[in-house]
């Protein structure tokens, strides 16, 4: 069967499967804030309804000043995106016709959007389990190529990479003229410093990218950043057509940026869930990543792949996000987002349901 290259759309992975949707599902194949987009949103909405009247800021002035006041970093280190989607359709025409490896596994996206400027890509696949950096491995590989794409914490992992070798990495790269683009999308979720942000001035050939869809649940908004060097984001600027962000999106951007309170506690829900959790899979059998975000990878050890397994949980209601095109993983694992408790119970009563019926 040939499932979406998503999450999300559950009627698109019933269908793929040739199962009856249920009236009632849980998409955890999303892996967005579990608690929805702040309230302020949903309350300057229609004030902000005047602003479809006219074009948006193509600067994304305000924004990109807030942005620069929490990272600490110069407003001229960043570029607003519509979404990390097209910012990462964006830096791979800096490479045009050039090699590109992939750290895996990671999103599908890097991929496409190499392969769409003609590069050559190639894959560097982590040893399943803790997937951790091997860099006697991996820095010799560096000259090779032009541009190196990894994803910290790792998209569908959720594991972190260790900060000494990432750094070596980087410096291996800045040695060989080869960019190191490091996707940063689920960062905030970490209770834990994770990022690279402060590096940005020290190392040219360093781009992080970031989204704000993840963290404050706006996802059909579409809005994101990327943090680089001056002379990058210059060129990058080039590239980006004008008013790809839209009006009402930077203003729930602005809105989203103080919301200190709402990031904490959604920290904290996601830290202690995440713990009952293992607890469960621990005591029952299942395999799991060593994340440090909001979701994880789970696998029953007795399966060699995890499609039964995902059929059981669609048919409960339970949307988890298939693994089949992420390189190194191969269908597998399945990929969970850590929800809210009530919904992880119920996940949980299915998991233990499955342990119990074979």
């Amino acid at each position: 069967m040939k499932m979406p290259s998503h999450g999300s759309n559950p009627h698109y992975v019933y269908k793929a499967a040739n199962l009856k949707q249920p009236e009632t599902v849980l998409d955890f194949s999303v892996n967005v804030n579990p608690f929805g987009a702040p309230a302020i949103i949903k309350e300057n909405w229609m004030k902000w309804f005047q602003f479809i009247e006219d074009y948006p800021d193509p600067h994304s002035a305000e924004l990109k000043k807030e942005l620069s006041i929490k990272e600490k970093i110069d407003e001229n280190n960043i570029l607003i995106g519509n979404g990390g989607a097209e910012l990462i359709s964006l830096v791979p025409q800096l490479f045009n016709g050039k090699n590109v490896l992939i750290i895996e596994p990671a999103f599908s996206e890097y991929e496409q959007a190499c392969l769409a400027q003609n590069c050559h890509v190639e894959h560097h696949i982590l040893n399943e389990g803790d997937w951790s950096l091997n860099t006697a491995e991996l820095l010799p590989k560096v000259k090779k190529y032009q541009a190196i794409f990894l994803c910290t914490p790792n998209n569908p992992t959720g594991v972190v990479y260790d900060r000494e070798a990432i750094l070596q990495l980087i410096e291996e790269g800045k040695r060989h003229q080869c960019m190191i683009i490091i996707d940063e999308a689920f960062f905030d979720f970490s209770s834990e410093n994770h990022s690279y942000s402060s590096f940005i001035e020290q190392y040219s050939n360093l781009i992080l990218l970031r989204s704000l869809t993840k963290m404050y649940a706006i996802a059909g908004l579409r809005l994101g950043y990327l943090i680089a060097h001056p002379s990058v984001i210059a060129k990058l600027s080039m590239l980006k057509p004008h008013w790809s962000v839209n009006a009402i999106a930077m203003k729930a951007g602005m809105e989203c940026l103080k919301q200190h309170k709402y990031v904490q506690q959604t920290r904290q829900h996601i830290d202690q869930e995440r713990s009952r959790l293992e607890e469960f899979f621990q005591k029952s059998g299942f395999s799991y990543s060593k994340s440090k975000v909001n979701f994880y990878l789970l696998r029953d050890p007795a399966l060699l792949e995890a499609a039964p397994l995902f059929l059981f949980l669609l048919e409960k209601g339970i949307v988890p996000r298939h693994t089949l095109n992420f390189p190194g993983l191969n269908g597998r694992w399945l990929r969970l987002a850590i929800k809210q408790t009530e919904d992880n119970n119920q996940l949980l009563e299915a998991l233990d349901e499955w342990k119990n019926r074979r």
